[in-house]
């Protein structure tokens, strides 16, 4: 699969200047940012949810699902512990979102996804700590980087919340980390659970939970021919 690189490049550097703005004024190093402690956590707002149908004879009864709880802030932006309790668009996968999905399998090592299904990777020639991005202009057109306002509220769900933050980009906008390391989507994954990225350049690896290199892809990945 060869990349349209000048389609994509007209396509992604408007929405990219259109984020400038992205959450300077919020900026903390992530090293900083306090934890809420337990005995505060702040649910989100809950919702109605819609009556289910009372289980079978003899069948247990579902689970109830886990209500977000804040875990950490960082500047404006607030990472819950628990999946968003609202459906979130996902429409713009490539601009400042104010509120996002992490999502990963149950299974250890299990990449991430976004709230649409998109593969999530890590950069080698980036650092964890201090977190640094290194993939800027046409780099960036192949790997948008996953982007959040200042003001951003960050779900997780098999994700440790706890390593979740952002680091602020040369142009101002503000880039998710996942255990330090800048988070990123690759422009040829164009279907809900590609990993067409994966190991791309022995340097492009998807991301588990906890900011390792994934040991299982959401879908079997191919290298694209380019």
């Amino acid at each position: 699969m060869t990349l349209n690189r000048t389609a994509l490049k007209a396509a992604l550097i408007p929405v990219l200047l259109a984020t400038l703005a992205g959450c300077s004024t919020a900026a903390e190093p992530a090293s900083t940012a306090s934890a809420a402690p337990s005995s505060t956590a702040v649910p989100a707002p809950a919702e109605a949810a819609p009556a289910e149908a009372a289980p079978a004879p003899g069948e247990a009864s579902p689970a109830p699902a886990k209500a977000p709880t804040l875990a950490r802030t960082q500047g404006g932006v607030q990472i819950f512990d628990g999946a968003a309790p609202t459906l979130l668009d996902t429409a713009d996968r490539y601009g400042a979102k104010s509120a996002i999905q992490l999502t990963a399998g149950p299974a250890a090592g299990t990449a991430v996804t976004d709230a649409g299904g998109f593969s999530l990777y890590r950069f080698d020639n980036d650092t964890a700590n201090p977190s640094t991005t290194t993939c800027v202009d046409d780099c960036a057109v192949n790997w948008p980087p996953l982007l959040v306002d200042g003001t951003a509220k960050i779900y997780t769900e098999n994700v440790d919340a706890s390593l979740i933050g952002y680091v602020e980009r040369s142009d101002g906008t503000c880039q998710v980390t996942l255990g330090g390391w800048p988070v990123y989507y690759f422009a040829g994954d164009t279907a809900p659970g590609q990993a067409l990225g994966q190991g791309i350049g022995g340097t492009w690896f998807t991301i588990d939970g906890t900011g390792k290199k994934a040991a299982q892809t959401a879908a079997p990945s191919e290298v694209p021919g380019y």
